[in-house]
């Protein structure tokens, strides 16, 4: 949990494995920790996203966020645009806003990715309504557009 305030002034620690506000968020095949919020940096959002099974969300674009990807643990597998990349631990990516892109975790045990979205816009709006049934976002292109996206595609296959 946080051990401290949400000032831009005040340094903000949330421990590993914990969530910024001590909250659960669940996406069916993973669960989302806020670990910087907007209010606590000026516009940026970082969540951590661990998964237990294989998958990812809807190919998408945002309208005004880069996405920027960080493996940190397992190995994952980002289409941008039209390229794929494989991403393994240490490995980062950026995805512009306005571009295409879809992702999923592809390893067999734990993966963990970070995730910023700068600015924030909408995003922890997002995550707080999707994560309420504990699934992956739904396939509701209103839903995706009220916070800020386009809803593109299906999710990449995994096996």
């Amino acid at each position: 949990m946080s051990t401290s305030s949400s000032s831009m002034d005040t340094p903000l620690l949330v421990a590993a494995g914990q969530d910024r506000f001590g909250e659960h968020r669940g996406l069916g095949i993973s669960n989302i920790d806020f670990k910087v919020t907007p209010q606590d940096s000026g516009g940026v959002l970082i969540i951590e996203n661990t998964f237990h099974a294989k998958g990812g969300p809807a190919r998408h674009l945002h309208y005004d966020q880069d996405e920027w990807f960080y493996a940190a643990e397992g190995e994952f597998l980002v289409e941008v645009g039209d390229q794929r990349y494989p991403l393994h631990p240490g490995d980062s990516l950026l995805a512009p806003r306005r571009v295409a892109h879809v992702w999923a975790y592809v390893g067999d045990a734990r993966g963990r990715m970070l995730i910023t979205f700068l600015p924030a816009g909408h995003m922890e709006a997002f995550f707080r309504e999707v994560t309420k049934a504990n699934a992956m976002p739904p396939l509701d292109p209103a839903l995706w557009r009220d916070h800020g996206m386009e809803l593109l595609g299906p999710p990449l296959a995994v096996d």
